[in-house]
């Protein structure tokens, strides 16, 4: 077995690099043109910067020194594009989408782990799939779940009052938010309890999917073999090469996938009872049947139907998508806040003024707070949870530029032609923080930009994202479906927390770049996901 699977895996690291010298050979004078970084070396090119964790100041260099198209080299002298610009950026994401697509590596990851699911699917299955869901993430039934929610952020704020009252010096907010996100996409999403917040045992499917996405960007370099990989013998040899993998983060991955599917599947047979007991079983479930895929079940009907491998797919896709990233995204706002007493102050009084008139706020109190909204949107902006995107040039197509950048022989370029199989990385964080449309002060954390009329570039530069003119969450038919869930939910515990709690600076966090934005602390090992704060009442 040894012997067979070492040739398995030479066989796919050789058609991988036969492909790479293939399209070298292909595009190496279709991007020379463009300006870019030098590559660190001919076998992994700029990769492992775009990918290092800690890769800020390489990120910042291309979308500042390159303007808002770079070339960068990949692996084995493969080239690609690094794009921020705003007119570029509305093509490959709205007019001309069908032609920058997900990669074969992206689509083959979340098909492996999740199944056919939006994420891994395109084309008409993708637009059948996002039809039937679209009603389930509409702002009428969004409105109706912070019926749900509102229990889950009062048990939250007590378990933070009993971490306090029993002296903790550092509570790691990281650990409880992402706890606590866990039970809103699981009631609100699927209509069942993960007993995330229970303080007397660990959480075995909290941790695998706090852990998933930075291992998947620590793992880029062997995940994209697969592709090819998955074409090489039945899918339980796969499965057997892959267990017998003697690395560590490997073994990881396939205990986390495994996490996610059996805890998917018990779900979905506890979702089957509840619809066979009609009206009586849906009021019994947890959310009252008012859950995003209870909804789905609901509205799918004949032809339309999902079939079961979607319906897994689809639980998956929810519970790991809505939790990582409004975990980081809330994790962020009290770490900056601790950063800000100024700014947390006056969030509070906000908060807490309204809440002593209504008590727990309906969606339309709770999105009419001025600064509470302005904090959300500053810090999505400057830090959203996802710094890069990459997708795939489908066919050879122009892409345009708003701000024409200088070519390597100072030459102007408006256009940039771009061959079939190009890849493309949409660069969020520089068309976020873009100087260009923000101002000299692009970097800096600013609320109070919110609460007067933006400047006039922002509405200009016409960023297709879909929320607050820009790329957070992304923009078109492949933006987030569940980015107004997002919202709700980060509105919603914030104005509990910041009503009752206090937060200050504990050990220096540092934010990692992965999949996803997480917090470690130095001294305690880079790989360890925490934020540590220091938390106390609100002296009333």
């Amino acid at each position: 077995m040894g012997t067979l699977t070492a040739q398995v895996l030479l066989i796919s690291f050789a058609a991988i690099f036969l492909w790479r010298i293939i399209r070298f050979l292909a595009f190496r004078r279709s991007l020379a043109h463009i300006p870019g970084p030098r590559r660190a070396s001919w076998w992994t090119g700029s990769l492992l910067q775009l990918y290092d964790p800690e890769g800020w100041g390489f990120h910042e260099d291309l979308y500042r020194k390159c303007g808002g198209a770079a070339r960068l080299d990949l692996m084995f002298g493969d080239q690609c594009l690094y794009v921020s610009d705003p007119l570029a950026l509305h093509h490959i994401c709205i007019k001309d989408q069908d032609a920058y697509e997900e990669t074969d590596k992206f689509l083959t990851i979340y098909r492996l782990i999740f199944g056919p699911s939006l994420l891994a699917t395109l084309g008409d299955d993708h637009r059948r799939q996002r039809k039937l869901l679209n009603p389930a993430f509409s702002l009428r039934h969004m409105r109706n779940l912070l019926s749900v929610f509102y229990p889950i952020a009062h048990k939250l704020c007590a378990v933070l009052e009993g971490e306090i009252s029993k002296g903790t010096h550092y509570i790691d907010v990281m650990n409880w938010t992402s706890r606590a996100a866990l039970e809103y996409v699981g009631q609100g999403g699927l209509g069942y309890s993960f007993d995330a917040l229970d303080e007397s045992q660990t959480n075995e499917y909290s941790d695998a999917l706090k852990d998933f996405q930075p291992l998947l960007f620590r793992l880029d370099l062997f995940l994209r073999i697969l592709p090819e990989a998955v074409k090489v013998g039945s899918s339980a040899f796969r499965r057997k090469v892959i267990e017998i993998v003697p690395w560590a983060p490997v073994k990881s991955l396939v205990k986390i996938i495994d996490t996610i599917e059996r805890r998917s599947k018990d779900i979905l047979q506890r979702k089957r009872v509840a619809l066979m007991k009609g009206d009586k079983g849906l009021k019994a479930q947890i959310g009252n049947g008012k859950d995003v895929m209870m909804r789905a079940h609901l509205t799918a009907y004949g032809t339309s139907a999902l079939p079961e491998s979607e319906l897994l797919a689809h639980m998956s896709t929810i519970v790991v998508a809505g939790h990582d990233t409004t975990a980081s995204a809330v994790s962020r706002i009290l770490h900056i806040l601790s950063q800000h007493p100024q700014a947390q102050s006056r969030l509070c009084d906000e908060v807490t003024a309204a809440r002593k008139e209504y008590g727990d706020l309906d969606y339309d109190k709770l999105m009419a707070l001025p600064y509470l909204d302005a904090v959300c949107r500053e810090t999505m902006r400057v830090d959203p949870p996802v710094a890069i995107l990459d997708r795939i040039v489908r066919k050879d197509t122009v892409l345009p530029l708003l701000w024409p950048i200088k070519s390597t022989d100072g030459k102007e370029i408006r256009e940039i032609c771009l061959k079939k199989g190009t890849s493309i990385y949409i660069s969020i964080l520089g068309a976020n923080r873009s100087r260009a449309i923000w101002g000299d002060d692009a970097d800096d954390w600013k609320p109070e930009r919110w609460l007067k009329p933006l400047p006039r570039s922002v509405e200009d530069a016409h960023l297709p994202g879909v929320y607050s003119q820009m790329m957070t969450f992304l923009g078109g038919p492949r933006a987030c479906i569940g980015f107004k869930f997002s919202e709700i939910e980060m509105k919603m515990v914030l104005s509990m927390l910041l009503e009752k709690f206090v937060f200050e600076p504990g050990p220096e966090i540092y934010w990692q770049m992965g999949a996803l934005y997480h917090p470690v602390v130095k001294d305690e090992g880079r790989h360890k996901v925490q934020a540590p704060l220091k938390v106390s009442l609100v002296d009333k």
